[in-house]
């Protein structure tokens, strides 16, 4: 059983294509972490001059004080929406690059499965053993690789989750320092 041009051929081209689908991924997620960066910084800028107006308008110190705490809310759930959005995009990233990388262990599995009946056809008599003990290795392996994900993929919903819940606590302790704040 030989390796012929053809096969080596097509062997580097989905190598390529996989590799191309994982830096557009990539690349697609910087790109969106930047727009989000320039954004941010944008905002901050802009809310930055805003304050600063406030405060230089303040009239006396009770009102100083007043600005300074009003500030705080609005900048914390901009920083939670801030982190939340990069969350979400290095989310979406990790997803995408785990189906690139499933999608092609399933096309490596597959080839080597093919190989294996190929070369089991050519093989001298007595040799179907080590045949079928190759095959199920490949078969436990396979099944360890999907239990693998599963468990990840759990963990990555029990993470999403724990993020929902410090943001909304974040949240939540923004809104109760509001208001036990005192009074204009």
């Amino acid at each position: 059983m030989y390796v012929t041009p053809d096969q080596i051929h097509e062997a580097t081209k989905a190598n390529v294509e996989a590799a191309l689908a994982a830096a557009s991924t990539q690349f697609a997620a910087l790109e969106k972490i930047a727009s989000l960066n320039a954004s941010a910084l944008k905002a901050a800028f802009e809310d930055g001059l805003a304050n600063t107006r406030a405060l230089a308008g303040a009239k006396d110190v009770q009102e100083l004080m007043s600005l300074q705490s009003s500030f705080a809310q609005p900048a914390m759930e901009k920083a939670i929406a801030y982190s939340r959005s990069v969350y979400d995009v290095a989310t979406a990233t990790g997803s995408e690059l785990t189906k690139v990388t499933e999608k092609r262990i399933a096309e490596l599995n597959e080839n080597f499965v093919s190989l294996l009946d190929k070369m089991g056809k050519n093989a001298p008599v007595g040799s179907d053993a080590a045949v079928t003990a190759v095959k199920s290795m490949i078969a436990a392996a396979n099944t360890a690789y999907d239990n693998l994900t599963k468990v990840a993929k759990q963990a990555s919903e029990i993470a999403e989750a724990n993020v929902a819940a410090a943001t909304e606590t974040v949240k939540g302790l923004g809104k109760a320092a509001k208001k036990s704040a005192p009074a204009q």
